[in-house]
């Protein structure tokens, strides 16, 4: 997602860490983590508009795709939705299951999570292509849990069907 999306706060949430004080990403973050009983691997990348050209170098074996919306930022979801396309024609992505967390439902007047999907015109994504969009809050927690829950086992279905 786009810079203060709420990307890290959402790995730190889930991780069960401390979320009080978080700053602008510079670059990426890996974290390792036990979720159900699978070990994710997480890259949390930067979303400036610097940073956004490198994408690119984090695909590799890439099972799952968490795309994090700033719900309340309506200015930007032009852009958001731009970087979007362009991250779903990148081929080494195109067997991800995709997560779309339409984040900071806690703030008044964000948009909802069917709002969200059109102004992204999911419905006219790649049929092949496994995706949920899900309204969160990385403030309070809520929703994660349904995503995360959602993209573990899509991803455990396919890659254990393939075994």
């Amino acid at each position: 997602g786009l810079d203060n999306s709420g990307k890290t706060t959402i790995v730190l949430k889930i991780n069960g860490e401390d979320t009080s004080v978080i700053s602008p990403t510079l670059g990426f973050n890996i974290k390792t983590i036990t979720y159900q009983k699978y070990t994710l691997n997480i890259w949390d990348v930067g979303g400036q508009r610097t940073i956004r050209s490198y994408w690119r170098n984090y695909f590799e074996q890439t099972d799952g795709l968490v795309w994090v919306v700033d719900s309340s930022d309506l200015r930007r979801l032009d852009d958001c939705k731009m970087e979007l396309d362009n991250l779903l024609k990148e081929e080494r992505l195109s067997g991800a299951s995709l997560l779309i967390l339409a984040n900071k439902q806690d703030i008044k007047g964000a948009l909802t999570p069917a709002e969200i999907a059109k102004v992204l015109n999911l419905e006219s994504m790649d049929k092949t292509r496994h995706w949920k969009i899900v309204g969160c809050s990385a403030y309070t927690g809520e929703g994660l849990l349904e995503g995360f829950d959602w993209l573990v086992q899509d991803v455990a279905s396919r890659i254990y069907m393939l075994d």
